[in-house]
């Protein structure tokens, strides 16, 4: 199929995009890598597109002491080629080197991706485990949205229709964290089954502040509180990863579709879990995992 007829419209300035969004029935497009296909299919026909691709405001990766900040145009290819984000923020690398194809790496955006939601999609998944926090623009000003927050739903996020995503924060990165990454696809590029981000600091052998999130298997990226207070304060053991595992299981019902039944869905989650502590607890800190 071929798209609904629109408009289009490239500014040159944060301000004047802000101004064409807060139009009626505006979407903006940049790497177009999700935006693209669903106009193709109709499932969305804008009357206005507004190519953000040209604003400097939105590029760039800025890393400072309290943490690291993503330009919402940064590329998937701008951080895997950064010299200095693998050491600064080796989860965020891992998970992106699992995005897609180097064709649609060269193109897609952090800020395309986490405003199309897809719940199996690597970004979201990592914004939601790190803690990471949205920067909003409008014509009506700036808001700071916590990422846990920021997804509602399958392809459904907080932004108002004349609201542009600006910039992703992720906190602080420790040195010696010990992390993991890992999903299941059918084939290398597709989107994830089932998947797995976590990581953990440590204080005398102990695991301490856990965060364990999974994707995939649900409308949104999750946290798993209860697979989190069970790790911590302890040594990571095989034992303790079993049961952690268990426990991932039975905290998330999944969704059957035409890749994988719920069943399927929900094993998988528990070996992506399992694999991903082990993963991390053999890796010395440090050390890609």
């Amino acid at each position: 199929m071929k798209p609904a007829p629109f408009e289009y419209a490239r500014p040159g300035t944060l301000a004047e995009a802000l101004s064409l969004l807060a139009e009626d029935d505006a979407r903006p497009i940049a790497g177009g890598q999700s935006l693209v296909p669903l106009l193709a299919l109709r499932m969305t026909a804008p009357k206005l597109l507004v190519d953000i691709s040209r604003l400097s405001e939105l590029k760039g990766i800025d890393i400072k002491p309290e943490g690291i900040r993503l330009g919402a145009l940064t590329r998937w290819c701008d951080v895997l080629n950064h010299p200095q984000l693998a050491a600064h923020h080796p989860l965020l690398v891992e998970a992106i080197g699992h995005v897609a194809h180097y064709q649609i790496r060269n193109r897609g955006t952090v800020g395309g991706s986490c405003s199309h939601a897809d719940p199996s999609a690597e970004m979201p998944a990592v914004a939601v485990t790190c803690e990471a926090q949205f920067e909003i623009a409008s014509m009506r000003g700036m808001r700071i949205v916590p990422a846990e927050e920021f997804f509602l739903g399958i392809l459904t996020t907080t932004l108002e229709p004349d609201e542009l995503l600006v910039a992703i924060r992720l906190p602080h990165w420790p040195a010696g964290r010990r992390y993991a990454f890992q999903e299941f696809a059918r084939r290398t590029g597709d989107f994830a089954i089932a998947g797995c981000a976590l990581f953990w600091d440590e204080a005398d052998g102990r695991c301490i502040s856990p965060h364990v999130g999974v994707f995939g298997v649900a409308d949104t990226p999750l946290r798993l509180p209860t697979v989190e207070a069970t790790l911590t304060d302890h040594p990571v053991t095989p034992g303790l990863i079993a049961k952690a595992a268990d426990l991932a299981q039975e905290s998330v019902v999944p969704h059957g579709d035409l890749h994988a039944p719920a069943a399927y869905r929900s094993a998988l989650m528990r070996v992506m879990v399992e694999r991903a502590l082990s993963s991390a607890a053999a890796t010395l800190p440090g050390e890609a995992a």
